[in-house]
């Protein structure tokens, strides 16, 4: 067939024979180009044994295809080779990456070690603070200078920030040292050691080698916002206070950027490195504290009754009540030090997190049990992990997320072939502190819910679980890459959803809100620097709903068994290392075997829009003609679903390549003319901006 496309395109000879099969089969496509040389394909392969695989011998029957020029319609754009920045591709010149999106050989990340020291005074609503912090310098670089991240000033006057915040008076620094030398004002003055919002620079008297390690010591304190960072962490009603950023806290030297100084705005989160936590927490004994990390003195701090409790929720599968708030009973012993002041020092341990954060308590109700994680050591044996929530009579939903908390962790082991590896995950209710969620490694704090409902409340839960496998096991910038943390995370959490409320679709709620945007012309790139997106409406788009909806449209594209095995690759590889959006779009590819630039490149990189259209359907001398219309400018397979008169059903799919010829139309023969109904994408994968003209059904007379 002689394929004659617009002015402003070359002429190509395109044919393609596809097999069809009845009643719901899967179809592949053969495709042969009879002038391959007369235009590029952007979607051909660019990676040494990756194939495109559309063959399928097996298949029986056969319809044409034709791509056809249309004069009404836009010339259309082309997705163009994706072409990370020059740090990565450095980073795979030296080894420390793959060129496929794995940890190279060459692989490295730096490492701390924190021993922090604090005390909580409810009264004055204040933290002081000492944090003690070894760092090593696995890098091949030799390090002048370092910055440490204070988020607390988030909170000082006349700090630069994208979102409205309390003013507190941020972070006050009393004593500095470094290697043994305290900074003085006087080199405050010289610029050896500066404060610029939420940036610590200093410059080292002697520079940090290769393999060699900083210590570093700060006495600091500050006083507690009522909703700090965001409603990230925060005071509530007299009874609850969350501490979340309240330590200084090494900024990331990576293998890709170096030092990442971006200053936290308010609106895009965090990157950390990985470390380990020695938390001594001094509170009044008649608050309960629980931390990211395992407690290491209980029997200190709990009363025997709640302790007794404790031990056997964590081998219960069904929650049990740990401590219920005005009840007679203690939840904590009285403090027995003398000069205590009546404070109780609490004692925990975290090895190689993000990040730390805990809560304290004394009106809060304690439920606990466990849950299964899988195989976390390779014995062939079910290992668990404990569920806390902590939660306020006020919050009478809440008296379910015990149980939301162990299936989510539970089936999101599973989902991602990666058990759950901390000994507890916890659940505090901060209503007055945050409306949604906010996650830690082990600990999370959500909002009531009181008004939204349980199913609302099961969402936020199951979407902060979601987040200790990304960002917090396989670690992201999400002050760059959002969309890497947030996409997968709602992704994660409308599966979640799905296998607990069978009866509801999440994914479409999020495509709803994508489309949305789209239609009216105000989303923005999801690979625009999640800093600096023009908008909150932009973010939440292209961080949130947009890369969501998008996993769901791949997943339709290479087919569940494949997909799920490059999502799972991708989790087990990058597990405590830090992973860029470039290793993510790799994995896909090398697991799949097949290139995807014109994936990445039309729904990450552009504001395109999908829409695909059925222009007519005509009976023809050998059979029936369906012509398709791609009135968007995201190039994607269509998927027919063609019904005849019989009620037989059969599905046809024109690929992706016909479109990446630079054609607008494409012309389908089925070799029945009995049909009687023809849909394009009848499961909804796809986010089409125009679903009413994606479906035809024959017109009968009277």
């Amino acid at each position: 067939m002689l394929i004659t496309h617009s002015r402003h395109l070359p002429v190509i000879v395109f044919a393609l024979l596809l097999f069809s099969c009845s009643s719901g089969s899967a179809i592949n496509e053969t495709v042969a180009v009879d002038n391959p040389g007369a235009v590029d394909n952007p979607g051909a392969s660019h990676n040494p044994g990756i194939a495109n695989n559309l063959s399928d011998p097996g298949a029986s029957g056969t319809s044409n295809i034709r791509g056809v020029s249309d004069l009404d319609l836009p010339e259309r754009p082309l997705p163009r080779e994706i072409v990370p920045p020059r740090g990565y591709q450095l980073s795979v010149m030296r080894g420390n990456r793959t060129p496929d999106g794995q940890p190279g050989e060459n692989y490295w990340q730096q490492f701390a070690e924190y021993d922090i020291e604090a005390t909580l005074d409810p009264e004055a609503r204040t933290l002081a603070a000492t944090a003690r912090i070894s760092w090593h310098n696995n890098s091949p670089d030799t390090l002048r200078r370092m910055h440490l991240e204070l988020v607390q000033n988030h909170h000082a006057e006349g700090v630069m920030r994208n979102l409205p915040a309390e003013v507190t008076g941020g972070m006050q620094l009393h004593q500095v040292i470094i290697n043994g030398t305290e900074f003085t004002d006087e080199q405050v003055s010289r610029n050896r050691y500066t404060v610029n919002g939420t940036r610590m620079s200093f410059w080292l008297d002697k520079p940090v080698a290769a393999g060699e390690s900083a210590n570093i010591e700060i006495e600091y304190e500050f006083l507690i916002p009522q909703r700090g960072a965001g409603g990230r962490m925060g005071h509530s009603r007299d009874n609850l206070f969350y501490l979340g950023y309240w330590y200084p806290h090494l900024v990331v030297y990576d293998d890709v950027v170096g030092w990442h100084p971006d200053p936290y705005l308010g609106l895009a989160e965090f990157y950390h490195g990985f470390a380990d936590y020695n938390l001594t927490i001094h509170a009044p004994e008649e608050w309960l504290v629980m931390a990211t990390g395992e407690l290491k003195n209980p029997g200190e701090v709990l009363d025997p009754h709640v302790l007794s409790r404790w031990m056997e929720a964590r081998e219960s599968d069904e929650p049990v009540r740990v401590y219920t708030a005005g009840a007679e009973e203690r939840a904590t012993l009285p403090a027995q030090e003398s000069g205590s002041n009546g404070m109780l020092t609490w004692r925990f341990f975290a090895s190689n997190v993000r990040d730390v954060a805990f809560s304290a308590t004394r009106e809060s109700h304690w439920d606990a049990a466990r849950t299964p994680v899988g195989d976390l050591n390779g014995d062939r044996r079910t290992d668990y992990t404990v569920i806390n929530t902590f939660w306020r009579e006020e919050a009478p939903l809440w008296s379910e997320v015990t149980a939301y908390q162990q299936h989510a962790i539970s089936f999101l082991s599973e989902m991602t072939g990666f058990p759950y590896p901390w000994p507890h995950m916890t659940a505090v209710e901060g209503a007055e502190i945050i409306g949604g969620g906010m996650e830690y490694p082990m600990m999370t704090i959500m909002g009531d819910y009181n008004l939204r409902g349980p199913q609302a409340l099961y969402g936020v839960t199951a979407h902060e679980l979601a987040h200790m496998w990304v960002p917090l096991i396989v670690s992201t910038d999400e002050r760059r890459y959002s969309w890497l943390d947030e996409g997968n995370t709602v992704f994660s959490t409308s599966e979640s959803v799905l296998d607990y409320f069978p009866d509801r679709d999440p994914h479409r709620r999020g495509q709803a809100a994508y489309l949305g945007s789209a239609r009216r012309g105000q989303e923005g790139p999801i690979m625009r620097r999640s800093n600096y997106h023009y908008s909150p409406e932009q973010f939440r788009v292209a961080s949130y709903s947009k890369p969501a909806t998008v996993l769901v449209a791949l997943r339709k594209v290479l087919g569940e068994d494949v997909f799920w095995e490059a999502y799972r690759t991708f989790i087990n590889e990058w597990a405590f290392k830090q992973a860029y959006p470039w290793d993510f779009f790799r994995t896909f590819e090398r697991v799949s075997g097949r290139d995807l630039t014109w994936f990445w490149h039309s729904w990450y990189y552009e504001t395109w829009i999908l829409n695909q259209a059925i222009a007519s359907v005509e009976e023809a001398d050998d059979g029936t003609r369906i012509v398709i219309r791609d009135e968007g400018d995201v190039p994607m397979p269509v998927y027919l679903t063609v019904t005849r008169e019989d009620d037989t059903v059969s599905e046809h799919t024109i690929p992706v390549d016909i479109w990446l010829q630079g054609v607008r139309q494409a012309e389908l023969i089925v070799p029945y003319r009995d049909v009687k109904y023809v849909e394009i994408d009848a499961d909804v994968a796809f986010p089409d901006v125009d679903r009413s003209n994606m479906f035809w059904a024959r017109e009968y007379e009277d």
